[in-house]
């Protein structure tokens, strides 16, 4: 993973999201492209006839905080033994993240979630730049301080297309990692076996461990958070999305019940 693409945005997942990056960067001597994205929304109003403009005023106080969020991160940077860039954009964040992330080996953003002060959320992008980015999403959640790239890893293996893309996606994360550990949950039915993941790691050189995880009476995004817990892992790899989106959103998923509640760091590929 020589390429970063770390998300810059004025929340208060943004001190998480450098950490990991900064950790992740010294471990593979990667390089990170920061990349800062003023939503349109922010400053595009509507009038009552139904009418839209941009209120100069709203924008000049965006770019204000805008320039002081990157000066903050900058003076950060310049302090670590790090090679990074720095890219500006207007529009879509998602869009945009995608866009320049065709060339990045990962892309890290934050978890949705609310925070203790009047710092803005971070932005409800995850799912959108998973599904349609075409590296790999590390997910990191609150509370974050610093990551252990080369801990162990939970590789969650269910024999479907997705799994397979994100084990083939992850192999240089995998490398590195103490170890890695193949998670099948029992009341999976795949015509995939975990053995054939276990195989293909190997012809790469990367040795893993299988595991038969018992769902009992929890969810699936539970059981596999709980193998991560027992198991002492660093993060959690898997592949995002193995129904449509809006099936999961109507009627739940593993990727969006982890997207809600994941407390490890999360590797989604789709």
């Amino acid at each position: 993973m020589k390429s970063i693409l770390l998300h810059i945005h004025d929340d208060h997942g943004q001190t998480e999201r450098l950490a990991v990056a900064l950790d992740l960067a010294r471990a593979h001597q990667s390089h990170i492209t920061c990349v800062q994205v003023t939503p349109f929304n922010s400053y595009v109003v509507g009038d009552p006839f139904g009418g839209l403009y941009a209120s100069s005023q709203l924008l000049e106080a965006l770019q204000a905080r805008d320039d002081e969020e990157r000066e903050r991160i900058e003076q950060r940077l310049k302090s670590e033994d790090i090679s990074w860039d720095w890219e500006h954009a207007d529009g879509n964040a998602a869009d945009a993240l995608v866009s320049r992330g065709r060339l990045a080996d990962v892309l890290i953003l934050s978890r949705q979630y609310k925070g203790q002060d009047d710092t803005p959320e971070p932005l409800p992008i995850v799912a959108d730049v998973a599904i349609h980015a075409r590296a790999p999403v590390l997910v990191v959640p609150p509370g974050t301080t610093s990551f252990n790239a080369s801990g162990p890893v939970v590789m969650a293996w269910n024999g479907s297309i997705e799994a397979a893309h994100s084990l083939r996606l992850t192999l240089s994360f995998l490398r590195v990692a103490s170890e890695v550990h193949i998670v099948n949950i029992s009341s999976d039915n795949n015509d995939f076996p975990p053995m054939d993941a276990s195989r293909y790691l190997a012809r790469h050189g990367i040795g893993s461990q299988l595991h038969e995880w018992p769902q009992e009476a929890r969810t699936i995004a539970q059981t596999l958070l709980d193998a991560a817990g027992e198991l002492a892992a660093s993060s959690l790899v898997m592949g995002a999305y193995g129904h449509s989106r809006l099936r999961e959103t109507v009627l739940g998923g593993v990727t969006r019940d982890l997207l809600s509640d994941t407390s490890v760091p999360l590797l989604l590929a789709h």
